[in-house]
């Protein structure tokens, strides 16, 4: 199936403040599905996405630039990311997340074409991730600068997934190989505590980081998860 690369977000938030939305069902986006930019103090709870797990490119729900941002027991099948939090926003929540297919729970990419990207204050809490490409990941390119800190993935139950917890400061989503680069984005003070399942493969922790800029403060605690061959 090759992805839509036009083809619009279902629905879109643009500069808004103070909004709340419950119950919000979308289906089979062309692309991404839900999206959250340039917002402020956003509560949204009991959102349902669904659309198959082959289908590209189409993340469940998309934070850019946004603060102050709570999303509250959504359910979501989608072909890309579940969440995916990007450049610009902090102070966001996730809380109660069911999660698969899809590639699971996001922070970036950041840092492409040697951007300046900032994340900030992210919190994951209690989340069901099954049968998806990955848990919860963050992925930087090489090239790009500022940071992504101060991020918690906590009380997660994982089933059957390829890359349970993964960092990666190397990402390189193109055809042509990516050149090694000197700068890169900063990842400091992550959080993974209480995370526990199973793994389609045995490396169920990658950290995957820059050798001029180094992961820093990554802690680990209460993990259990345990390769399954299918």
């Amino acid at each position: 199936m090759q992805p839509c690369t036009v083809a619009p977000t279902a629905v879109s938030f643009f500069q808004c403040h103070g909004l709340k939305m419950y119950g919000l069902n979308v289906q089979n986006a062309q692309k991404m599905h839900v999206r959250f930019e340039q917002s402020v103090n956003v509560q949204v709870v009991n959102i349902v996405v669904n659309s198959s797990g082959t289908s590209p490119n189409t993340d469940g729900i998309h934070v850019t630039r946004s603060e102050n941002v709570q999303i509250i027991s959504p359910i979501i099948q989608a072909g890309d990311d579940c969440i995916s939090i990007v450049n610009g926003s902090k102070n966001i929540e996730a809380i109660d997340v069911t999660c698969g297919p899809g590639h699971g729970i996001s922070i970036g990419s950041l840092g492409g074409g040697k951007s300046q990207d900032q994340v900030s204050n992210v919190l994951v809490n209690g989340a069901k991730i099954i049968g998806t490409m990955n848990g919860v990941r963050i992925e930087t390119w090489q090239g790009g600068s500022r940071y992504a800190e101060n991020i918690i993935f906590q009380n997660m139950k994982m089933d059957n997934m390829s890359n349970p917890i993964i960092i990666d400061k190397n990402y390189c989503d193109q055809k042509n190989p990516c050149n090694e680069q000197s700068s890169a984005v900063k990842v400091r003070n992550i959080v993974y505590k209480n995370i526990t399942g199973t793994s389609a493969t045995k490396m169920t922790t990658t950290f995957n980081c820059s050798k001029y800029f180094p992961c820093e403060g990554i802690r680990q605690q209460e993990i259990d998860l345990i390769f399954k061959a299918k």
